[in-house]
């Protein structure tokens, strides 16, 4: 991978990404959710910050766009779609534009349903999903509904197997005592909420995963397999009825 990318954990639970392209040394960060911990992390490194990458509006990917573009001079590119409600942009993207940072190409995936215009970045061996695709889990659908977000995941199942999933929080505990209600006998999920609760007992991030591992392990991308269908009473459903049904399970939990 031509990227260096860093975990910067911030606030309570949400995950923060830098990226510096090695061939140039451009660095962009994923969101902005808060100013201290990325700004502790650029300087750590000695880095400046070029561009910050916008996935969605909501306020805990964007509260510190304005201090860190004041800071470093740095650009905004975020999605057409959302460009009312984000922080004034320098770039508007839509899905299947290419958003370069430095040599390293992303290409913008429409992954709408936790909200209407939420964008993911799909870099070589790296996708940066914030609350669409989360660590064993995927956003609440706070506008977008369950068919749409159904179409989200399947284009980000679609990605190669290896690519490194990059989520927005760390929900991972919750989401795996769900998962486990599902699939309780899922020898790869048991396994990966033991891990998860020693990476939480570490203080160490719980991303990345790679894609395979989430198809393995993640409830909401196995509503294709018939054994969660049958486990939630709907053997031989469509794909995307057994996700909703999936969700709707979640928000209850």
């Amino acid at each position: 991978m031509a990227l260096e990318i860093i975990v910067v954990p911030c606030r309570q639970d949400n995950y923060g990404y830098l990226l510096r392209d090695m061939e140039t040394g451009a660095v962009a960060s994923v969101d902005a959710p808060e100013e201290a911990a990325l700004v502790a992390a650029l300087e750590e490194r000695g880095w400046g910050l070029d561009l910050i990458l916008l996935t969605h509006h909501h306020e805990d990917h964007v509260d510190a766009v304005g201090p860190l573009r004041a800071r470093y001079g740095a650009k905004v590119w975020g999605a057409a779609a959302d460009a009312h409600r984000l922080p004034k942009l320098d770039r508007d993207l839509k899905e299947g534009d290419e958003a370069a940072l430095g040599a390293s190409v992303s290409r913008v995936i429409d992954v709408s349903g936790h909200t209407v215009g939420h964008i993911a970045y799909a870099f070589e061996g790296a996708v940066f999903t914030a609350d669409s695709l989360m660590a064993l889990g995927c956003g609440r659908l706070f506008e977008g509904t369950a068919l749409q977000m159904w179409g989200s995941l399947s284009k980000l199942m679609a990605l190669p197997k290896e690519t490194l999933v990059y989520s927005g929080h760390n929900y991972g505990a919750s989401n795996g005592r769900f998962a486990l209600s599902i699939e309780p006998g899922n020898a790869a999920l048991q396994d990966r909420v033991r891990r998860i609760a020693e990476a939480d007992a570490a203080g160490a991030p719980i991303c990345p995963v790679t894609l395979e591992e989430e198809l393995a392990t993640n409830p909401f991308l196995r509503a294709t397999e018939e054994s969660v269908k049958a486990a939630v009473g709907l053997s031989g459903a469509d794909d995307a009825a057994v996700f909703a049904e999936v969700r709707r399970r979640k928000d209850v939990f």
